[in-house]
C-alpha cells in the first residue's frame, strides 16, 4: 500500500499576499513534510467586513508570490463558488479528489485566535491536521498571553499542531494602507507582487 500523499491547505483573502504567507507556507513544507501545498484565494469570504479587491487580482498576486515554491498549487475554486466562502467545503472537495491523502491546514497566529467561531469547527478538525503558526518558538505555543486572552485549550479542546517559524508581524490591511499613503512596501512583499500592484494601481485612493 503506498503512502498517503502529505497535502498543505493554505486559504486567505491574500489581499495582497506578504512575505508572512510565504514564510508560513515555507515553514510547513519543512516542518511537515508537505508533497504539496493548496493555497485557496477565498471569494465571498463570510467574515470580512471589507470589500475585498476582484478575484482576478488576488489570484494573480497569489501564483506570482508561490511561484518559487514547487510544492504550491494556487487553487481558484473559491473565487468561483457562489455565496459564502467556507474551509470545510474546500476540505471536504480535496478529500473526494484526493483521497489517499492527509490534509494539513496550515493557519496564522490571527486566523487561530478566530478558530472556535469558523463555521463547522469539527468537521474541518476531522478532515484535516490544523496546524497553525506558533508566536513563541522559545517559550511554547500561545503561551504567554494567559492575563489577555483566555488560552487556547481552554476555549477548545481539538488538537493543534505547531509550526515554529519567526515572528513577522505583517498585516495586509496595513501594506494596503501603506500604499494608498504612498509609502514604500519593499521587502513587505515578494518583488513580482510588489510590481504587479503598481502596473495595476492596486489599493490607491479613488480620485
Amino acid at each position: 500500500m503506498s503512502e498517503l500523499l502529505r497535502i498543505g491547505v493554505f486559504g486567505g483573502a491574500f489581499d495582497p499576499p506578504h512575505m508572512a504567507h510565504v514564510a508560513l507556507v515555507q515553514t510547513a513544507i519543512e516542518e511537515l513534510q508537505l508533497d504539496e501545498v493548496r493555497v485557496l484565494p477565498t471569494g465571498q469570504a463570510w467574515h470580512k467586513v471589507q470589500q475585498l479587491t476582484a478575484a482576478g487580482h488576488r489570484l494573480a498576486m497569489t501564483r506570482l508570490a508561490f511561484e518559487r515554491v514547487p510544492q504550491v498549487v494556487v487553487d481558484g475554486r473559491e473565487t468561483t463558488r457562489s455565496g459564502p466562502t467556507y474551509t470545510v467545503d474546500s476540505l471536504q472537495e480535496l478529500t473526494q479528489e484526493r483521497p489517499r491523502s492527509q490534509l494539513y491546514l496550515l493557519i496564522g497566529d490571527d486566523q487561530r485566535r478566530s478558530l472556535h467561531s469558523w463555521h463547522r469547527i469539527e468537521d474541518i478538525a476531522r478532515l484535516a491536521i490544523i496546524c497553525a503558526a506558533d508566536r513563541d518558538p522559545v517559550v511554547g505555543a500561545w503561551s504567554g498571553d494567559h492575563d489577555t486572552e483566555p488560552t487556547f485549550q481552554a476555549l477548545f479542546t481539538l488538537p493543534i499542531q505547531p509550526l515554529h517559524m519567526p515572528l513577522m508581524p505583517l498585516s495586509a490591511t496595513d501594506i494596503r494602507q501603506r500604499i494608498a499613503h504612498h509609502q514604500p512596501i519593499e521587502g513587505l512583499v515578494p518583488q513580482e507582487v510588489e510590481r504587479y500592484i503598481h502596473e495595476h494601481h492596486l489599493y490607491r485612493p479613488h480620485t
